[in-house]
């Protein structure tokens, strides 16, 4: 991930400003679909275009889980999320926050697919995207707590409602075990 000079700053003070905003500590448990209702942004699960699109969605939920987290489909200004319900709550939150950092971070809509049928991609919107959801989650004040307070991987992707492989990332992106290591050592030579 080879995120612009400066974005992961930018990407803090996003998270700041957007947890202020929505009256949130900065340990505190960060809701996605909290922020999606401040944004006024719908979310609609899976299952429910079972109606309209019943192979596809028992498809997408099942063998082809892997295929289909989140996706944020436009109509002028307005925007809807779609989201994989079949995946982990730890998933869907970070698959929520990750469609909710693109509307954050004002990123262009682009078609899902280009002139010749392949998916378009914009990886550093997408990098960009994946960056502030975790910080969202799980801010540098949230690994660092976690690290001082002991809790096992496990114990805090459950606290905070997110997967083990996200809780592992921030706590290792942001040095939280050499952080509090030195706290504890400069303390400990007063």
């Amino acid at each position: 991930m080879a995120l612009r000079r400066g974005f992961k700053t930018e990407a803090t003070g996003v998270a700041r400003d957007t947890r202020s905003e929505l009256q949130l500590g900065p340990t505190a448990v960060f809701d996605p679909r909290a922020l999606a209702a401040h944004l006024a942004i719908p979310i609609l699960p899976l299952i429910d275009l079972s109606a309209d699109a019943s192979m596809a969605v028992r498809y997408f939920r099942s063998r082809g889980s892997g295929e289909f987290s989140a996706g944020t489909i436009f109509s002028d200004t307005e925007r809807l999320i779609i989201y994989n319900d079949a995946h982990a709550p730890g998933r869907q939150a970070n698959d929520l926050a990750h469609e909710l950092s693109h509307a954050l971070l004002f990123h262009e809509p682009t078609p899902a697919l280009n002139a010749i049928g392949c998916r378009d991609w914009d990886e550093d919107a997408e990098d960009e995207a994946d960056f502030l959801a975790g910080v969202l989650l799980v801010p540098d004040e949230v690994a660092i707590a976690v690290v001082r307070r002991g809790l096992s991987e496990e114990d805090a992707a459950a606290a905070y409602g997110v997967s083990v492989p996200l809780m592992r990332w921030r706590i290792n992106v942001t040095g939280a075990r050499k952080r509090v290591q030195r706290a504890r050592q400069a303390w400990r030579r007063r």
